[in-house]
């Protein structure tokens, strides 16, 4: 597990990006935490990174459920706060999306363990001021682990 404080957005950003760099078809990225932790923010940086003009604009998916995007990979961003059962995860098209190699950015994943169990990396933001984040970077499998030696130089 790595741990970071992120003095402000610009730091949050920057971190997401780093990250990005690392990302392969098929990781599925876990952002936790309370509301205005930072989850969008952290996805706004990586899915930016990514490839996708800085002029979109990428906010949260939390009544759309997923908003995709293409970089220099497919990338999905969805939000799981207002689904309670397995079938509208199913609905969604999750596991196709990461079959067909898709990044896939995933707020409150943590309420399905199936989603949970597949996840590359969780990254947990918790509110430190008005303006610093602590972020815990936990690694998950051999992947996570690769992830997590990319942004091991950051601390």
């Amino acid at each position: 597990m790595l741990e970071l404080v992120l003095n402000d957005e610009g730091e949050t950003l920057a971190l997401a990006a780093a990250l990005a760099d690392a990302l392969a078809p098929g990781d599925l990225i876990g952002l936790e935490g309370e509301l205005g932790a930072g989850k969008t923010t952290f996805a706004r940086g990586a899915i930016h990174a990514l490839g996708v003009p800085a002029d979109t604009a990428i906010t949260s998916p939390t009544f759309a459920l997923v908003h995709q995007y293409q970089g220099r990979l497919p990338i999905a961003h969805a939000d799981f706060y207002r689904l309670t059962k397995d079938a509208e995860l199913e609905e969604l098209g999750i596991d196709e999306l990461l079959e067909e190699g898709a990044v896939l950015f995933v707020e409150w994943g943590r309420k399905f363990p199936s989603v949970a169990s597949r996840a590359s990396l969780w990254v947990e933001l918790e509110i430190a001021s008005d303006q610093a984040r602590r972020v815990r970077l936990d690694p998950r499998g051999e992947r996570g682990d690769e992830l997590i030696a990319g942004l091991s130089s950051l601390v």
